[in-house]
């Protein structure tokens, strides 16, 4: 068996698929993942130590050697670490490629998960327009350059109800948010660019600017929101500035933006001529009573870009989301869309199209909000018997997350492994934010009741033996 996990090895080397520098699992993992006894693992490792194909760094585990490919071949394959080394996108930061690792991993508690579980999803209300699309045998094409009129049209119908007044010439089709700020990155910013963003905020766990060229930097917040006449003038004048917002529910502190703040953002953003990005993401996720209007809704002179999804209200593997904003800048983003994907997917584009006319998705948001309340309830209550003494957190009134603050100074990129290898997935603060941070984001639109009280029971226990 030792023979053939270190001729394994060899071959993923030989393949590309392990490059120079990667790190292998924990010994235990690879046991697993091999079947065998850990100290078969041992003893194939050591053999490939002697073959200088891998070598132990200290405090980084066991790597591939960087020079592992001239002691296994004379033709070597190319070195894809050069390539990647010198490609415009960078790699994440180890603790979010952990998560989107261990996301998808078996037995993982997903406490923090930024989208609705499955049973939280209108199967019914979908099958039934997937049924209806099948006898309606429209044409699944590529679509023209803003995506599907149809759905465009009915977009301006269901705005309406939040004051704005759109015509599907302002709007965007994309998929999901995400590509809406990677489009708007490539086309509207760049080198020398900022981006003004919440001290804490869901876009700094992600690298969408970086590879551009555009800087982002923090703006203070209180319990109103951000405070954009904080921010520096010197860095205000510099390049194609813009500010970042998610002015309802809030990822990741569930923080709303009250009214006079709303006002007062535009205002002075509208004075210093420093467009905004809207994100709307979470706006249809509320309890009880609907949040104030959008920004964009106070917006009469094209200041703001309006972005939206289905991703945390319906299914997230629809991929469709939209931008809502001035033609001209509408056009440029769509020609750019055009020539990154040729368009998002027709098929969820009529699917959401029937949904919104038939009123099917504003059925299925009564029916989720109320599940959606009761589950924040639930991971309340948890949080009051096993935390009650160790942190402080917020009452959510809508969204899908709970931003706790833990009392006692820990490490909290020490809980994050600590919790793993007990198989709970937390996200920590410190990836939304500008320095270490006491938080964690926590989540209740994906886990079951049961894994939830398993998983912060567990959590606190964690927690306790790390602070005494």
């Amino acid at each position: 068996m030792v023979d053939q996990i270190v001729s394994f090895f060899k071959n993923r080397i030989y393949k590309g698929d392990w490059l120079c520098g990667d790190v292998l699992p924990p010994q235990r993992e690879l046991a697993k993942i091999f079947n065998v006894n850990r100290s078969t693992i041992v003893s194939a490792l050591s053999e490939l130590s002697s073959l200088g194909i891998i070598e132990p760094k200290v405090g980084k585990g066991t790597m591939i050697a960087n020079n592992s490919w001239s002691f296994l071949f004379t033709n070597s394959p190319p070195d894809w670490n050069h390539y990647i080394e010198h490609g415009f996108h960078k790699s994440n930061i180890p603790t979010i490629q952990a998560i989107n690792k261990y996301e998808f991993i078996d037995p993982i508690i997903r406490l923090s998960t930024g989208e609705v579980s499955s049973e939280l999803m209108p199967h019914d209300a979908i099958s039934k327009v997937l049924f209806h699309l099948a006898k309606l045998q429209v044409p699944f094409n590529y679509l023209e350059p803003l995506g599907l009129y149809e759905l465009r049209v009915e977009l301006c119908k269901y705005f309406k109800k939040h004051n704005l007044d759109i015509k599907p010439s302002e709007i965007l089709i994309v998929s999901g948010s995400l590509q809406a700020l990677q489009l708007i990155s490539v086309s509207l910013l760049g080198g020398n660019s900022t981006v003004f963003v919440e001290e804490n905020s869901y876009i700094k766990s992600l690298k969408v600017f970086e590879f551009s060229g555009t800087r982002m930097k923090a703006i203070p917040m209180d319990k109103e929101g951000p405070i954009p006449w904080m921010i520096d003038e010197k860095t205000l004048k510099e390049g194609n500035s813009i500010l970042y917002t998610i002015p309802t529910f809030h990822n990741p502190t569930g923080l709303t933006m009250g009214s006079s703040r709303r006002n007062e953002l535009l205002k002075w953003c509208k004075k210093n001529q420093l467009p905004i990005i809207e994100d709307d993401a979470y706006r249809e996720l509320y309890f009880d009573c609907p949040p104030q209007n959008p920004i964009k809704s106070i917006d009469d002179s094209g200041n703001v870009l309006y972005l939206g999804s289905v991703s945390k209200s319906l299914a997230p593997g629809l991929r469709i989301g939209w931008i809502v904003g001035p033609e001209s800048i509408i056009n440029r983003l769509g020609d750019i869309k055009m020539q990154t994907d040729y368009g998002a997917s027709s098929v969820s584009q009529w699917m959401l199209t029937l949904l919104l006319r038939d009123h099917l998705y504003e059925e299925h948001l009564i029916s989720l909000r109320s599940k959606l309340k009761a589950r924040s309830q639930y991971m309340l209550h948890l949080l009051e018997t096993y935390f009650y003494d160790m942190a402080t957190w917020n009452i959510p009134s809508g969204g899908f997350y709970i931003w706790l603050k833990l009392n006692k100074p820990i490490s909290t990129e020490k809980l994050f492994t600590t919790a793993l290898k007990e198989n709970i997935l937390i996200n920590p603060g410190y990836i939304y934010g500008f320095k270490k941070s006491p938080y964690i984001r926590l989540s209740y639109s994906y886990a079951s009741t049961k894994e939830m009280e398993t998983g912060i029971k567990s959590l606190s226990q964690i927690i306790r033996k790390m602070i005494v």
